[in-house]
Order: structure tokens, then C-alpha cells, then sequence
């Protein structure tokens, strides 16, 4: 706010949500939720999203930004930062015009929320509480159908014609923008007066047509702005124009289209230098009048091939799909000065294939094309909306929607308690970090609550009860000693004791761990480079952990490593995988679900098949024990009709049937088992 200072004004942003509930109210008076898509547009709507989702949880919504988004760096300093990136997150599917764009808003979601972003088949998503949210860059394109009609316009008011014989044996190059301070025209005038010094040749001959549509609006840096561009002209034109010659035309006002598109008939070159501009579709508008209409004045003046050539600033979004286009910083006028000069002194044969190229991508990529295109991928995004179970969550712009498959449930107490206490042969297996422990605990000791909850599971002997972690066999030994006749399955599984017993199975391939040696100097070369990260050593595995590195930075390493891993360890008996802010290589064949199989075969051969199984985990590595668990039932190594509960940590994707919330969701499902099996043992 101009009038705190630059500072943020409170009142201004309550202003800008009311205008957002305004159009939402609006939208509903008139939506069909079942039918409908909604598409919302630009800053101006940018927390509407949530004001719909808040009324409609299945409504299937897009919302395109068609401005540029700001580097995290920039962006975290909003102190609404967070309500506005989850009021995106509400909307279906998000588009943006660069890839620079969405890099910027996908870094926001990853620094503010955690959120990672992935690829599916060529196409970007984010999981937020169950939902995709899908990502669509796609620049906007031009309306073929409307610049065709302004070029005939142009041609019936003979403007054309008027402007070949004004500028005669003069190269013409133009700017055609706004009165804005981002527009960088004042940076273009300077290049086009280091143009005329540092090339003598071009005085007397190329002319630069610079139109401005009047300012939207007001305040002393707009008029500081006029002043200067207005001062710039009249030194140029001072220094370097002459009788029946001025080298700077200065057009400040309102121009009608078939005038713009007569200019950018005859324009040798568009120069656009704008400082930062969310899409800019002046290069594409004069790609299209450049290439004319059959019949047409443009085309029956224009002597051999069509030919235009463009000297654009790399901030607009246009930029990356126009390849042919010379591409400069603005604020470095010289080399700005020296593209303009490289664009119009280039051969025809030259521009005639740039030209070519551009038309071809401008004219097949207009603006239905790009309506089209993120029409379908919506579509795509809400396919599954009526089929999955959706519910909202959260006060103000901190609401959400929550989407399950319907087959994946929150667990219920009752219903496991129920199963528990008709069942004779029990397994209970559960991960150890983000199940029973709070996953950003810094003191990772088991606490006096869950060791009794343990002893008092154990000590059913109806129950077979394991625990199955990544974590080094010496820490878990150590932490679990009073719970004797727990089972304990260490480093993913390559150790297991089993219940009442003090050695050590290896379930491995094989003791050689040679590769060690291979695998520590690449990680430890990460580690060095990677503020944050460490190197974790197990006696079976190597863990690089990077979740207190730079989020962006620390993922681009994690996948950098990963590569380099798999490579180096190729001829080895080795995994490498990469896991939650982790990287990890391990023997093959070691995992969770091999322990799962291992427990349940062990119980099969004794004739005790399981009939009741509670499996719960919270992470990648748990995924292998929910694949199991769920084939158990076919493979003949429970019971036939076993309740069988496999469970994760948290509402996200995964191979588990059930989900509780927290860690202190788990504490009470054991709490409710170990209190009925303690009752048990009283009355007996």
C-alpha cells in the first residue's frame, strides 16, 4: 500500500476478499454444482476458489493465473501468503503461461505446506488431503478470427497504403504497450539512442513507432514515467532526426486496431522490452498481420516471401515459444541496442524462416486451442470427483476438502476392538517413527505410555506382536528390552528377532557389504555440498537424510544422487531407494513386506493361522507390508476369514484400506486393544 509506506494494509486485503465473495455469490445464484465447470481468471479472483469449495465440495473448478507468479523469496514476505496459496490449492486444476510460473508457485507449496509435486505420466500434480490438484502450463494464445477481421478493416480504411508511403525507404520498428512502469519503454527508447550512436548507418533510416495506450492509472511515478519517455524522445530526435526525418514517432493515445494492425503491416521489426509481463501477446498479433490475408492489401504490396523478426525481453511469457525471436535482458541496453540492430540488418532469407516457424506455432496454438486444451485436462483432473468420498475441513481460508477412494476409510475403534475380541490368533505389526512416534519429535525414546501398552499386548498369548522399522537393531533393542516378548524387526527387516528370543536372524542375501565403500564417498560428496544433510550408517544400509536441508535444493540433490547410486552400484546386490527427505541404499529383497510374510508363515506352520491382523505404518517403506498383508488372505497363510486391518498414517495415497489421522490416533486403537486384553487376563 502506497499510502503505509509500501507496508501491508489489512484493510485493503479484507477489501479484495469481499470482492471475492461477491463474485462467488454471484456464481453459485446461477451454478448447476453437477453439470458445471468453473474457470476463474487472473489475481483479481485468486481466493474465490475456496469460497466455492466451502459451498460445493465435488464441484469441478480450474483457475488460470495470467500474470507472472513471484519467486518463494518474494512471495513468503505476503503475510496472507498462506491463505491465498490454499485457496488456490481449492481449485482442481491450476494453469500458468511459463514453466518459470508454476516452478515459482510449486516452490511456495513445498516451502509454506510441504507439499511435493510429481509427474504422472507427462502431467504435474500436487497431493493435498487426498485430492490432486493438477498443474497445466500452457501459454494463452490469440484470437485468429478477430485480428483477421481488424487486418480487413485495415484494409478497407486504405491504412496500409497511408503508412507504406509515410514511412518510404525507412526500416519501421515498433512498440506497441501500456503506460506502465513494467512495460520497460523508457529501457527501449535508450536502446534504440545507443542503436543510432554505436550504428551510424541507421541514422536516416530506421525510425522507431513507439505506441502507448494511456495509462490505467494514476500517481506521481506514472507522471515521472510520461516525463521521462517524453524527454528521451525529444533528445533522440534532437540529436539524430532532420528535415522529413525523425527517428522516434511518438504515438500517446488510444489506437484503434485496424490502425495497430496497418502499423504492424509494415513494421520490419516488434520490439518488446518489458521488465516482467505475464503472457504479452503483441509479438503474436504481429506474427499473424505480418503473414496477411489472401486478397488482402497487406499481402498484394508485400513483393516475395512473408518475413517478420522479433526482439522480445526474456520476462514475458511469450518468450519460450517463440524460439525464433531474439531474446534480451532490457535492462542491458546495449546488448538490447545490438539485438535490434542484428534483427533488422538480417537476411530475408533468415527472417522469411524465423517467420515461417513462429506463424506456424501462433496460428495452430490460438486461443481455442489453449481453452481446449485446459478444458480437457479438467476434465481429466475431476474424472473420479462423483466416485470418491469428499468432505471439508478447516475455518476460513484455511478450509479444505478432504477426497478418499471409497474403499479407503478412517479405521474405527469399535470395529477393530470388535474383531479383536472374537479372534484367537492375533499379529500385530507396526512401524516405529510417524506411527508410534510423532515423526518431528526430537527426543525419539519410546515413552513410558507405549512401552506399557506393549508389555500389556504382549503378554496375550493369543497375540503375535512386531515391531517393524528402519531404524538400527542396537536403538530398538535397547528402548524395547522390557517388552521381552516383543518381536522386533530392525533396518527394514534384514534383522529379525523373533518374540522371547535374544539372537538375530539375517534375512539378507549375503553378509558382503563391500559396496559400502563404493556408496559412502558419493554420499559423503552430497553431504558436503548440501547445507543440512547427513549420512546415516547401518550395519545393513546407508541412509542420506536432507529433511533440515533447503527444500528445493535438498530434493534436486535426492535426485541427483539417486541417479548417480543406481549407477555406480549397477553390478550390485543393492537397492537404491529414495524415500521422505531420505535416499537410501540396501541389500535386495529386504523389506517390510517380507517380514509381514515371514510373521504369518511362521503362524500358518505352527497351525495358528492369523484371524485377525492390525498392520500400521505411515511411510513408502509400510507399502510393501499393506501389499502383502492384502494378498495374504489368497496365498493361504491366514485365515480364511481373518479381519484383516491394514492402516496408514495420514489421508494420502496408499496401498492400505484404513487410515487414522495421528500418532495419537494409533496410541488409542492399541490403547483400546491392550485395555481388553488386560481385562482378559484379570478375569482369567
Amino acid at each position: 500500500s502506497a499510502g503505509h509506506g509500501g507496508r501491508f494494509d489489512r484493510s485493503l486485503w479484507e477489501d479484495y476478499v469481499s470482492v471475492n465473495r461477491l463474485f462467488a455469490q454471484k456464481v453459485i445464484e446461477v451454478l448447476n454444482p453437477d453439470d458445471d465447470y468453473v474457470w476463474i481468471h487472473d489475481y483479481h479472483l485468486m481466493v474465490m476458489p475456496t469460497f466455492l469449495r466451502r459451498r460445493f465440495n465435488r464441484l469441478r473448478m480450474g483457475f488460470f493465473l495470467h500474470s507472472p507468479f513471484p519467486s518463494s523469496e518474494i512471495y513468503r514476505t505476503l503475510p496472507v501468503r498462506e491463505e491465498v496459496i490454499r485457496a488456490l490449492l481449492n481449485a482442481d486444476l491450476i494453469g500458468f503461461h511459463t514453466f518459470d510460473y508454476a516452478r515459482h508457485f510449486l516452490s511456495c507449496c513445498s516451502r509454506m505446506l510441504g507439499l511435493e509435486y510429481q509427474s504422472k505420466r507427462g502431467y504435474l500434480g500436487l497431493e493435498y488431503n487426498g485430492r490432486t490438484v493438477g498443474i497445466k502450463i500452457m501459454p494463452v494464445g490469440i484470437h485468429m478470427g478477430r485480428i483477421e477481421s481488424a487486418m480487413r478493416l485495415a484494409d478497407q480504411e486504405r491504412k496500409i497504403t497511408e503508412l507504406r508511403q509515410q514511412f518510404n525507404g525507412k526500416t519501421v520498428l515498433l512498440g506497441v504497450d501500456d503506460m506502465d512502469l513494467f512495460k520497460g519503454i523508457n529501457l527501449k527508447l535508450l536502446a534504440m539512442e545507443q542503436m543510432l550512436k554505436q550504428q551510424p548507418k541507421w541514422q536516416g533510416r530506421a525510425v522507431l513507432v513507439q505506441i502507448v495506450n494511456p495509462a490505467r492509472s494514476t500517481g506521481i511515478e506514472m507522471e515521472e514515467l510520461q516525463s521521462e519517455i517524453e524527454m528521451i524522445c525529444h533528445r533522440i530526435n534532437k540529436e539524430y532526426g532532420k528535415p522529413g526525418y525523425e527517428p522516434v514517432v511518438y504515438i500517446h493515445r488510444g489506437v484503434p486496431a485496424s490502425e495497430k494492425i496497418a502499423y504492424y503491416t509494415i513494421a520490419e521489426c516488434v520490439v518488446v522490452t518489458a521488465v516482467r509481463d505475464g503472457m504479452n501477446l503483441t509479438p503474436y498479433e504481429y506474427v499473424v498481420c505480418r503473414e496477411g490475408i489472401a486478397g488482402s492489401e497487406s499481402s498484394s504490396c508485400t513483393n516475395g516471401p512473408k518475413k517478420s523478426m522479433l526482439a522480445i525481453s526474456e520476462f514475458i511469457g511469450c518468450s519460450p515459444s517463440l524460439s525464433g525471436a531474439i531474446r534480451v535482458n532490457p535492462w542491458n541496453v546495449e546488448a538490447t541496442a545490438e539485438a535490434m540492430n542484428e534483427a533488422i540488418s538480417m537476411g530475408d532469407s533468415e527472417k522469411q524462416l524465423r517467420h515461417e516457424k513462429h506463424y506456424r506455432y501462433v496460428s495452430t496454438h490460438n486461443v481455442a486451442y489453449w481453452a481446449r486444451s485446459f478444458m480437457q485436462d479438467l476434465e481429466r483432473t475431476c474424472s473420479e470427483h462423483f466416485r470418491r468420498r469428499c468432505w471439508g475441513i478447516g475455518l476460513g481460508f484455511g478450509f479444505r476438502v478432504v477426497s478418499i477412494d471409497p474403499n479407503f476409510r478412517k479405521l474405527s475403534i469399535d470395529s477393530v476392538a470388535s474383531a479383536y475380541r472374537i479372534s484367537q490368533n492375533r499379529a500385530i505389526l507396526f512401524d516405529y517413527d510417524g506411527t508410534l512416534m510423532p515423526q518431528n519429535s526430537m527426543c525419539k525414546t519410546p515413552s513410558q505410555e507405549v512401552i506399557s501398552i506393549l508389555k500389556t499386548l504382549c503378554a496375550d498369548s493369543r497375540n503375535t506382536v512386531f515391531i517393524v522399522s528402519g531404524r538400527g537393531r542396537e536403538s530398538l533393542s535397547n528402548w524395547f528390552s522390557p517388552c521381552k516378548k516383543l518381536g522386533i524387526a530392525a533396518e527394514h527387516g534384514y534383522f529379525l528377532r523373533w518374540p522371547e528370543s535374544e539372537d538375530w536372524e539375517i534375512c539378507g542375501q549375503g553378509a558382503d557389504f563391500a559396496w559400502m565403500q563404493i556408496a559412502e564417498p558419493v554420499m559423503r560428496s552430497y553431504t558436503e555440498s548440501t547445507d543440512g544433510s547427513y549420512i546415516e550408517a547401518k550395519e545393513s544400509a546407508l541412509v542420506w537424510h536432507h529433511q533440515d536441508a533447503d527444500p528445493d535444493f535438498g530434493s534436486a540433490q535426492a535426485k541427483e544422487m539417486l541417479d548417480h547410486l543406481e549407477s555406480v552400484l549397477a553390478n550390485e546386490p543393492v537397492a537404491v531407494k529414495k524415500g521422505q527427505f531420505i535416499v537410501e541404499v540396501k541389500p535386495q529383497g529386504v523389506t517390510k513386506g517380507m517380514v509381514a510374510e515371514k510373521v504369518f508363515t511362521s503362524m500358518a506352520e505352527k497351525r495358528k493361522h492369523a484371524d485377525f491382523v492390525l498392520c500400521i505404518g505411515d511411510d513408502r517403506s509400510d507399502e510393501d507390508m499393506f501389499e502383502i498383508v492384502d494378498s495374504a488372505v489368497s496365498k493361504d497363510i491366514l485365515s480364511s476369514g481373518a479381519s484383516v486391518f491394514a492402516c496408514t498414517v495420514g489421508q494420502k495415497p496408499s496401498k492400505a484400506k484404513y487410515f487414522v489421522n495421528d500418532t495419537a490416533e494409533v496410541r488409542l486403537v492399541l490403547e483400546s486393544l491392550a485395555e481388553f486384553s488386560h481385562l482378559s487376563s484379570s478375569a482369567q
